[in-house]
């Protein structure tokens, strides 16, 4: 029987290379991560998802699959992965899956076969276009700076890559590419696994006929037929729901980029039959010049991410349900780009949390984030190891002539790799992290953010984060009940309210480095609230009219049945 377990539960995120190295060989492998499902476990986590873990050239460390019925000789065996599995479900825990399935690499077999021969029954399994006069089939250019199309001499033709080269895009369009993918996803939930997050699922529908962005300008008759979120998109999904997702007890997500709240009630609609959760990236744009690339910075505006957060939680309060997050492998680190990684670290990081794990939707926590773990301060590109940072970097100053120094300052906002480089537990050699030498230097202020450190401090942000997943699950209903903006016009402070008929729930949190004067609305019971939660000490007076300490969070309880 299918229950709805993933709206009660919290998801802990597991970059697997970074998080945990047991073998001595700078890589964090499966039985890493074994010896720290304590932890996990004691942080009140109920998910582990952890990222892919097949075998890869690692070109895109992982996202890049050659086998997606194996476990990378790095990361351990399959005894090691069923291991992993016992003790995981052993705890309580459970375990959901990282899975590719809009490109493989081109090392897989797949793709190994179709490259050689036109008549092999693999090309078809991918886009293969001839060229033109003037070069490639069209002038896409992925997001890791690079063409799409890549020419392979052996057959004179170009193959599509909607990410880095090294990534060919399979053709969903037919039928035994579904199925083999099928095949694949089943045999991960037949092990026991209790979930598979779909990566870049918003790329797999495409239309045969892949025009020019010249095409589109001139004829502009319709969005880019080449956008995410192609047409045959919820047909492909209803189809992977009846083969797979409907057989098991368990949850599905999916990364779904450039879409509105409108087009995530279609994917997420109990009517739809489709997906548990996405991820959309709205809300991580935020901090990028409209209509301009990832690396092109602005100020967050407090008032977008207000309306942003609220239009999501208001289309999805029904029918749907939200992820909520602020970090993955994909994105900087939350306190360095939202918040203040200096003076106000601990603070501000548990700001941000409270904002958004007392929202409606299941929580999504990305190591390291719940120690407060920064941007890392490495100003040379030789100390990057992500494709995407580095594609960028030489495009931008080798070939367009940009000043060196403002790109790295884009790299040192925005790369990847801060979220990759090791997982801080302590304050010893690597940070507990390694013997050897580690994959990814390690952020040198791991002597004073680490795990260790954060056990013993009653004030850290670890302390924090478990005692706001403990409030989020102990008010469980009120947490699924309504939720509604106030003052959203206000510069600084952040409020809503979550109710459930008996009981309100209002959070407070100042977003700022000042202070911030809150008034009590006047529709709240005062004299019926009490404070549950809080990032300052001595913040529990009630008055008419408060001042917030910069990055200061409250919660308090209404209980609308005292008189």
């Amino acid at each position: 029987m299918k229950t709805e377990w993933w709206k009660d539960a919290v998801v802990y995120q597991i970059y697997p290379r970074s998080f945990q190295d047991s073998n001595g060989d700078g890589i964090g492998d499966l039985r890493g991560i074994i010896s720290r499902l304590d932890y996990i476990k004691e942080l009140g986590a109920d998910v582990i998802w952890i990222c892919p873990i097949y075998p890869s050239p690692n070109v895109d460390y992982g996202y890049d699959v050659t086998d997606h019925k194996t476990v990378m000789d790095s990361y351990g065996t399959m005894d090691d992965f069923h291991e992993l599995l016992d003790q995981v479900h052993q705890r309580g825990l459970k375990l959901v899956m990282d899975f590719v399935l809009n490109h493989t690499s081109v090392e897989h077999p797949w793709f190994k076969k179709a490259e050689l021969d036109k008549k092999s029954k693999y090309r078809s399994y991918y886009f293969w276009r001839p060229g033109t006069k003037n070069g490639p089939p069209t002038d896409w250019v992925s997001d890791y700076g690079c063409p799409v199309w890549q020419y392979e001499e052996h057959t004179g033709e170009y193959y599509l890559h909607m990410n880095a080269v090294k990534q060919a895009d399979l053709n969903w369009e037919h039928p035994e590419v579904r199925q083999a993918v099928f095949d694949m996803m089943r045999f991960w939930l037949d092990k026991g696994v209790d979930g598979l997050r779909i990566d870049q699922l918003h790329l797999i529908s495409k239309k045969e006929y892949l025009p020019s962005y010249e095409d589109y300008i001139i004829r502009q008759a319709e969005p880019k037929p080449f956008q995410p979120n192609g047409e045959r998109i919820h047909d492909y999904l209803k189809e992977m729901t009846d083969e797979v997702f409907s057989r098991y007890d368990v949850m599905s997500v999916g990364e779904v980029g450039s879409v509105t709240p409108e087009e995530g009630l279609k994917y997420t609609g109990t009517d739809k039959h489709e997906l548990n959760m996405i991820f959309h990236f709205q809300h991580m744009e935020l901090d990028q010049q409209p209509g301009k690339e990832h690396w092109d910075l602005k100020p967050l505006e407090l008032s977008d991410l207000k309306s942003v957060l609220t239009t999501w939680q208001k289309k999805l309060e029904h029918q749907g349900w939200n992820t909520l997050y602020w970090c993955n492998h994909d994105q900087p680190r939350i306190v360095s780009r939202f918040g203040d990684d200096g003076e106000y670290r601990k603070a501000s990081a548990k700001m941000l949390a409270t904002v958004l794990y007392l929202m409606k939707g299941t929580p999504y926590i990305y190591q390291g984030e719940e120690i407060g773990m920064t941007n890392a301060p490495f100003t040379r590109i030789e100390d990057y190891k992500d494709i995407q940072t580095i594609n960028m970097y030489h495009k931008r100053v080798f070939e367009k002539g940009y000043d060196p120094e403002d790109v790295m300052r884009s790299i040192l906002a925005k790369s990847r790799d801060h979220a990759r480089t090791p997982m801080q537990w302590s304050s010893g050699k690597n940070a507990g992290f390694t013997d050897g030498t580690p994959w990814l230097k390690v952020n040198p202020n791991f002597s004073s953010i680490n795990v260790e450190e954060a056990q013993t401090d009653p004030d850290s942000i670890l302390t924090y984060y478990k005692k706001l997943i403990s409030l989020r699950k102990q008010y469980a209903d009120l947490i699924k009940g309504s939720y509604d903006l106030l003052l959203p016009d206000d510069s600084q402070l952040f409020v809503y309210m979550r109710e459930n008929g008996k009981q309100q729930l209002l959070s407070v949190n100042n977003f700022s480095k000042d202070q911030a004067v809150f008034r009590w609305p006047k529709h709240c019971g005062k004299e019926q609230s009490s404070l549950l939660l809080g990032n300052y000490k001595n913040n529990g007076d009630l008055a008419d009219e408060m001042v917030f300490q910069p990055y200061e969070s409250r919660v308090y309880l209404l209980d609308k049945t005292v008189k």
